[in-house]
């Protein structure tokens, strides 16, 4: 696998459970776990009515069908207006 390093400052009992996994393995880890802070930062901001549901989804890196599937599983109702829907659907 080619990269670059990255010296990180974790906690201890987290050091001690990670150095068991494969390498692979934890860049797996870092891989899910950024898409899915990604997903919940877009969320937050659209939530408080920073971002539209279309920029939230571009911001996670996401269809707007996979967000909502996401922002249904949190417990949020995306809102789409009819003016939405008319630029949705082009």
């Amino acid at each position: 696998m080619s990269g670059k390093s990255l010296t990180l400052t974790i906690p201890n009992d987290l050091v001690e459970e990670l150095k068991s996994l494969r390498e692979d393995l934890l860049v797996e880890l870092l891989q899910r776990g950024l898409r899915e802070v990604k997903i919940d930062r877009a969320l937050d901001s659209y939530a408080r009515g920073g971002l539209s549901f279309a920029a939230a989804a571009e911001q996670a890196g996401i269809s707007q069908p996979e967000l909502s599937r996401h922002a249904y599983a949190r417990g949020l109702e995306p809102s789409f207006s009819a003016a939405t829907l008319s630029e949705e659907l082009g």
